[in-house]
């Protein structure tokens, strides 16, 4: 997920409501020292950007109930997470301890799961809108996937490549490469062809690339 870009003042600000909840603007603009038009506009912004959301009205004094503000769940990612170093860790842990079978049965589990829910997206489609399907669906998975034909300049029947521009498991893959066999074997049975890897992220590549068979074998 991309950060948004903050300004310091609405940095602070998201700080504050992860520290105290939800809050007004007024109460915004005394602990900031900042006017309230100032503050208001800064909440703007973070409400434009999904982090800060309406939460309701309170009455606090005399005049017209304020709106409390409050953090969406999408401010989740904008403070420090520690779940990769986590599942880094517990790969580790059971790859030293003899439980490697554990890994893979999650890992098998999750390709099930996965494909069962893809192959009836791609049911009837074969060739490059196949192709291009599977790559949809690798990118909602956070893949960032493309598909090239890298033999058009050429005039050569190469067959179209398959780049995954993204690891979402990246810091899994430092521990073990179990998700990338996963990944593989995933990505064959939804395009229902051989793949020939090219590149490799782990290796230091950009991507990993998977050149598909041509059409004509």
């Amino acid at each position: 997920m991309e950060m948004p870009q903050l300004n310091s003042s609405q940095r602070t600000i998201l700080d504050l409501f992860k520290q105290k909840g939800a809050l007004t603007i007024p109460w915004l603009a005394g602990a900031l020292d900042l006017n309230v038009e100032t503050v208001r506009g800064h909440v703007s912004g973070l409400e434009a950007a999904t982090l800060v959301r309406r939460e309701g009205r309170i009455a606090d004094g005399p005049g017209r109930p304020e709106i409390v503000f409050g953090l969406t769940p999408a401010a989740e990612h904008m403070f420090p997470r520690r779940e990769a170093d986590i599942l880094q860790g517990l790969a580790t842990y059971l790859r030293r301890t003899g439980n490697r079978e554990l890994l893979e049965d999650y890992f098998g589990e999750w390709i099930r799961e996965q494909r069962d829910d893809a192959m009836p997206r791609l049911r009837g489609l074969s060739g490059r809108a196949r192709a291009e399907a599977v790559a949809a669906i690798l990118s909602e998975l956070g893949f960032m996937a493309t598909v090239e034909d890298p033999g058009e300049a050429t005039g050569e029947a190469t067959g179209p490549r398959l780049r995954l521009c993204h690891c979402p498991l990246r810091a899994l893959v430092d521990a073990t490469t179990m998700p990338c066999h996963a990944e593989v074997g995933l990505v064959q049975e939804l395009l229902g062809t051989e793949l020939h890897r090219e590149t490799y992220i782990p290796a230091g590549d950009a991507s990993c690339s998977y050149r598909l068979q041509p059409a004509a074998t």
